[in-house]
């Protein structure tokens, strides 16, 4: 499996959202990056915000948020051999 750098920078954004409060959310300026609002209009397109320039997570965008913010915990938390089975 391989990351494309588009997804990469989808996860990016994805992880700028706060999941401690849906009052929360992002708006992406017209003088943000190339790649910044190519992300957020995708995250807009696969159903994970609310608009095209950020918005707030939808349910959707809440899970995937809740699921990388654990994925992160995971690869870098330290593991400890003498207990890892």
């Amino acid at each position: 499996m391989k990351f494309s750098t588009d997804l990469i920078d989808e996860l990016s954004l994805l992880s700028q959202f706060s999941l401690s409060s849906t009052l929360e959310g992002l708006k992406i300026h017209a003088d943000a990056s190339n790649k910044v609002i190519g992300a957020a209009k995708r995250l807009f397109d696969k159903g994970l915000v609310t608009q095209a320039d950020g918005g707030y997570l939808t349910e959707l965008g809440k899970d995937a948020a809740q699921h990388l913010l654990s994925l992160n915990s995971i690869l870098t938390t330290p593991v400890n051999l003498d207990t890892a089975s």
